[in-house]
């Protein structure tokens, strides 16, 4: 065969797996990841960040990177049905990637996360077993994508909850009210933003019988159930305060109740597919929102430990 021939072939296969794992959705993870270990390293008292950044915070981030994009190969490869209508450009339905090498890269990734968790610590092992459980039976058997309510929780909590606790956990394997904390306010905003990501599937999920809040009550009814968990878990920070769980110094954080709104207002007044994007601005904007609240959140905590 020519080479000219083969070259295109092989940059669309390249190009196909590039796609299966979904690289602006693996923003959230690393950023998230990387700002709460440096917040859990300097609350802990650590003072020389450059000792541990390579050989051990980069390794967990990259594990957790990792994880998130063996969840989209499975979720694409489970997902054909749905995205033969509502999504054709992906790797699959245009025959780039077979379903075999999705599970395949899919498997080999899982496999690849839980080798390099074991390398920092079991307590984080555990967490990255527990997450893949979640994200496992997300897309496959018993598939809680299929289920109102619970397709909700099976993406907050892993990439909430207990992706904060795994990262906390590089550093510190005890149970502490700051991390759960943000891990909980975490969770809250993901249930209320994970239904973003279900406005341009809600024809071909209701077809395929997966029952979310778009498909169920419509996209306006469903953003206004959504909206306390996306404006109120900023607004309790100040509670947080009150009670000595959080310091002074956090309530800066309750500044993200403002995209919170703003989210709910795309939801209801913009919900089509941006040109290059894979989902609606809403979705965008949800995710953004995560990773500067984990920023911000990792901000405050290094620059008042140091102090």
């Amino acid at each position: 065969m020519s080479y000219y021939l083969v070259k295109p072939i092989l940059i669309n296969r390249i190009k196909g797996f590039i796609g299966l794992i979904r690289p602006f959705t693996l923003l959230a993870p690393i950023i998230v990841s990387i700002s709460i270990m440096i917040s859990s390293f300097y609350y802990l008292g650590g003072s020389n960040l450059y000792s541990v950044f390579w050989n051990t915070i980069i390794p967990a981030s990259l594990c957790l990177l990792i994880l998130n994009a063996a969840s989209n190969s499975l979720n694409q490869a489970s997902d054909i049905k749905s995205d033969m209508f509502s999504k054709p450009y992906r790797p699959i339905p245009k025959d780039l990637v077979t379903i075999k090498e999705a599970c395949i890269l899919s498997i080999f990734l899982y496999l690849f996360a839980f080798y390099i968790s074991t390398l920092i610590n079991m307590v984080f092992f555990f967490y990255v077993l527990i997450i893949s459980i979640f994200t496992i039976t997300y897309s496959i058997p018993p598939r809680m994508k299929n289920y109102l309510f619970f397709n909700q929780l099976w993406v907050a909590i892993p990439r909430g909850f207990l992706g904060i606790l795994a990262s906390w956990s590089v550093f510190n394997y005890n149970l502490q009210l700051l991390p759960i904390s943000i891990g909980f306010i975490s969770t809250l905003f993901l249930i209320g933003g994970s239904i973003t990501k279900d406005i341009i599937d809600k024809d071909a999920d209701k077809k395929n019988g997966t029952h979310t809040l778009i498909n169920t009550f419509g996209i306006k009814k469903a953003a206004i159930i959504s909206f306390p968990f996306l404006f109120f878990p900023f607004i309790i920070i100040p509670i947080l305060i009150n009670n000595g769980i959080f310091d002074s110094y956090y309530w800066f954080l309750t500044i993200f109740s403002i995209p919170g709104y703003l989210i709910f207002y795309l939801m209801v007044r913009d919900n089509s597919k941006k040109k290059f994007l894979e989902n609606t601005s809403a979705w965008s904007l949800m995710y953004i929102t995560y990773f500067l609240f984990a920023i911000s959140f990792s901000f405050l905590t290094v620059t008042n430990s140091i102090v």
